[in-house]
C-alpha cells in the first residue's frame, strides 16, 4: 500500500517529453538528454527498445524498497534499458553517495549501486564509505572527473525541476513522466503505452 506522500506525488499530471528543444521551450530537456547521459551507465539491455529512467535518491525508502521489483521487471522483459538518475534531495549524505558512485566505471558502478540500494534507513557519509568498502569499489580509480559528475547531478536536478517532479521515485518512460511509486502493473502499463500498445 502506498503512503499518503506517495499517493499525493502520484497525482502529479503526466508531462510530455518534447522530441526536440525548441527556442520557446529552451529549458525543457530533449529526449536524448532524458534517455542518455555521458556519466550515468545504462543498466538492463543497452540495446532495448524502451528506456525506463528513474529519478531516485540513495536515502529514499520507496526507491530502495521497490528497486528489486524494478530490476526483476526489467530482467523479465529483456528488451528494456534502465537508467537510474541520481537526484539527491535527502541531504548531503545522498549527494556524497551519488558523487562516489557516479565517478566509477560501469562495472564498478553496478556493484556500488546495488550495495547502496540494498541498505535500509538513512545514511551517513561514514555509512556510504563502509558500504563502498564492502562492495570493493572505494579505492578504485575514478572513471569520471568531479566536474563531469557535478554536471550530471546538476543536469538531473534541472531536468527534475523542468518536469515539476515532487519527489522520488519518479519515472520517465516513453513520452510521459510518472510521479511516485510504480508497481509491476504500473510499469507494465507504462511500457505498453511507450511501445504504442494498449491493454
Amino acid at each position: 500500500m502506498q503512503s499518503r506522500r506517495c499517493f499525493l506525488i502520484s497525482t502529479v499530471a503526466l508531462l510530455a517529453i518534447p522530441a526536440t528543444v525548441t527556442h520557446v521551450a529552451a529549458r525543457q530537456p530533449s529526449r536524448e538528454e532524458v534517455f542518455s547521459d555521458p556519466v550515468t551507465p545504462v543498466l538492463g539491455n543497452p540495446d532495448g527498445d524502451i528506456t525506463i529512467v528513474e529519478f531516485f535518491d540513495y536515502q529514499c525508502p520507496f526507491c530502495k524498497s521497490t528497486y528489486p521489483e524494478l530490476k526483476k521487471f526489467v530482467s523479465d522483459d529483456g528488451n528494456l534499458r534502465l537508467m537510474m538518475r541520481d537526484w539527491p534531495i535527502f541531504g548531503e549524505a545522498s549527494r556524497f553517495a551519488a558523487e562516489r558512485v557516479l565517478a566509477l566505471d560501469p562495472q564498478a558502478y553496478g556493484r556500488a549501486h546495488e550495495a547502496l540500494m540494498g541498505t535500509e534507513g538513512r545514511l551517513t557519509e561514514n555509512d556510504v564509505i563502509e558500504v563502498l568498502e564492502d562492495a570493493s569499489v572505494k579505492s578504485l580509480t575514478p572513471a569520471h572527473s568531479p566536474e563531469a559528475v557535478a554536471e550530471t547531478l546538476s543536469r538531473n536536478d534541472r531536468m527534475a525541476k523542468a518536469f515539476g517532479l515532487a519527489g522520488t521515485p519518479s519515472f520517465a518512460i516513453g513520452t510521459k513522466i510518472y510521479g511516485g511509486v510504480l508497481d509491476p502493473t504500473g510499469l507494465a502499463q507504462a511500457v505498453l503505452e511507450a511501445r504504442g500498445k494498449r491493454t
